[in-house]
């Protein structure tokens, strides 16, 4: 079948795009709560409680390559990479809600300690689901506009996901006067329906002959039952950046939109409890950015088919840039105008989602035509490792302004008050620090270099039902 005339089963993309109920939910509760629970809730103070996020994110990106390569080969030895996709579903839930289980009689560092141990593994379960899952697109469609429609629809799940935990998460934690066992309800309610998300997702991972050989780049090729050194794997991660520079583009780009979106979502209880002055403000705040996006996410896609993804995605991280610089006003004129230019983030944020993951794959076969095939879940890791190292550095970015401007860390509701100098960090973090950050990233975007001539022009295989 012609790339340029596929046309995926409804199946598939609905299957597919599920699995983001998982991904988004896993990314935005942990992003949104895990740094006020460990400085409001656990008494951490900001710089260790930046550290726990930070050591298990640093432990992502040590093992997402790892885990891509061993992707690739149990395509190659079984067929398919569901069973690392069906794991990680199956352990998510039991480790997050382990790591918002921290007893009351724990004192602050056990507690810091525990969260981190429990985190750890939460994000190793969510790594071996994310990492095949990230490849999938590559294998499930060749053609560019396909790869589009494929995940925009990924992109309105994700947006109802964010929705649905940003929003419905600290709603839950508010249903009991102890803030302890409001966070321990939110993780059980949370943790079940991010796996079953990601179950759902993973039967549609396709089934294939099994491969004899696995391509690397960093040695010669080796049989495919023969079990990937840690150092191989590294090895051929760099292999796959080295040889890419349209895949080096597009990271850098993700890598960096993704730290200015990660500290906006890290700052925005910090934004509803001290410059809104209502915890539960950051539930308008989450339906602000979320119902644009929802709303436009296929009018990004529409538009990718008559000016390319490349351009749109320009476009995207534009808006999303003003819109953050624009909060800024909130250092003279707090209030609840916010939510205006938040909902012109959320309206960028669907294009700046759907259209750098829609453009991955292409990256993907682009590699394929000179290198061969088999390195997806290489790809993936890097990408997600990537991903993670930006999302993570938001939040820690967020707790050195945090620190450096003198905010104070509590235990439970003690009715402290904020110096006037962290409120103004706090607004900063939210506003022209994002928005110098996006700018920075559509310098790393002038070097991709790909159009949907040189992708549609690649023979690759059928679509997969």
């Amino acid at each position: 079948m012609d790339a340029t005339t596929q046309t995926l089963p409804r199946r598939t993309i609905a299957a597919y795009a599920i699995g983001s109920l998982g991904t988004g939910g896993f990314a935005t509760l942990p992003g949104l709560v895990l740094v006020y629970y460990l400085t409001d809730t656990l008494g951490i103070a900001a710089l260790a409680a930046g550290l726990v996020v930070t050591v298990a994110k640093i432990w992502d990106v040590v093992i997402d390559p790892v885990i891509g390569s061993l992707s690739d080969r149990s395509l190659a030895v079984t067929g398919s990479r569901r069973r690392f996709m069906r794991l990680g579903a199956m352990l998510l839930p039991i480790f997050f809600i382990l790591t918002f289980a921290v007893p009351a009689a724990v004192d602050t560092v056990p507690a810091a300690v525990w969260v981190t141990l429990a985190f750890l593994l939460c994000a190793t379960a969510f790594s071996l689901f994310q990492v095949p899952y990230i490849a999938l697109p590559a294998e499930l469609t060749s053609g560019y506009d396909d790869r589009t429609r494929l995940l925009t629809w990924r992109v309105v799940v994700l947006a109802l996901a964010i929705l649905l935990f940003g929003a419905g998460g600290p709603l839950l934690r508010s249903l009991s006067a102890d803030p302890r066992l409001g966070y321990l309800l939110m993780a059980v309610a949370a943790g079940i329906v991010i796996g079953v998300g990601m179950l759902v997702s993973s039967t549609i991972a396709p089934r294939t002959r099994a491969r004899t050989r696995v391509r690397t780049d960093a040695a010669p090729r080796a049989s495919a039952t023969t079990a990937a050194s840690i150092g191989q794997s590294y090895r051929s991660s760099v292999a796959v950046l080295r040889r890419s520079p349209p895949f080096r583009a597009l990271l850098a780009t993700f890598v960096l939109q993704g730290l200015a979106t990660g500290l906006m979502l890290a700052g925005a209880q910090y934004i509803a409890t001290w410059v809104l002055h209502s915890e539960d403000a950051v539930t308008f705040l989450f339906v602000a950015l979320i119902a644009p996006a929802l709303l436009l996410a296929p009018a990004w896609g529409r538009l990718a088919n008559r000016i390319g993804k490349e351009r749109a995605f320009v476009w995207a991280s534009l808006l999303f840039a003003l819109a953050a610089l624009a909060m800024v006003g909130q250092l003279w004129a707090p209030g609840e105008w916010v939510y205006l230019p938040v909902a012109l983030a959320g309206a960028a944020y669907a294009g700046m989602q759907s259209l750098p993951m829609a453009m991955l794959p292409d990256v993907i076969s682009h590699d394929a035509k000179t290198h061969g095939e088999g390195s997806a879940g290489l790809f993936g890791g890097v990408w997600t490792a990537g991903e993670t190292t930006g999302m993570a550095l938001g939040a820690t970015v967020l707790t050195l302004v945090l620190s450096a401007s003198g905010y104070i860390a509590s235990v439970g509701n003690t009715g402290i008050m904020q110096p006037d100098s962290a409120v103004a960090g706090i607004v900063l973090s939210f506003s022209i620090v994002p928005a110098a950050i996006m700018v920075a990233s559509l310098l790393t975007l002038t070097r991709y270099g790909l159009r949907k001539a040189d992708v549609d022009s690649i023979p690759t295989a059928k679509a997969h039902s």
